[in-house]
């Protein structure tokens, strides 16, 4: 095996898909719970995708992912670690699908922009009558107290 996990490519959005021969793995002992395996298995997992260099990304997407992820990139890189499952097949898989949610969350359009709403009239009427019997009843409170 040449370091790669056997599959296909990862569908990132629709036709979007990221080919296995653009990332690079590599593997290393996990820390925390795993029996005598721990000290022998290399089950931690680091998945590196080069976003800035990538073909499958097209130019317009390239940018906006390469904008949203920039302080998190690494030499136009995104590095992804998993060490949660004891196997090293489950940790790729992990690793797999965190790739696809943070490019997916990156490529995704920008979200409308918010239109400037008002309150209808009624609503302030509302709100000020409201706030008028509040203010009544407090100094109704008020001149009672007062004796």
């Amino acid at each position: 095996m040449d370091g790669r996990p056997a599959g296909d490519a990862i569908v990132v959005r629709g036709s979007i898909a990221i080919p296995q021969s653009e990332l690079q793995w590599r593997f290393s002992r996990s820390s925390g719970p795993g029996g005598q395996g721990v000290n022998t298995t290399d089950s931690r997992v680091q998945l590196s995708f080069d976003v800035t260099r990538s073909p499958s990304l097209p130019a317009s997407l390239r940018e906006r992912a390469v904008e949203r992820l920039g302080p998190s990139l690494v030499d136009g890189c995104v590095v992804i670690s998993a060490s949660e499952h004891r196997s090293q097949w489950q940790n790729r898989k992990a690793a797999e699908r965190r790739l696809a949610d943070t490019l997916r969350a990156a490529i995704a359009p920008p979200p409308r922009a918010r239109r400037a709403t008002r309150p209808s009239r009624g609503a302030v009427e509302r709100r000020l009558k409201a706030k008028r019997a509040r203010s009544e009843t407090k100094r109704l409170r008020r001149d009672r107290d007062a004796d």
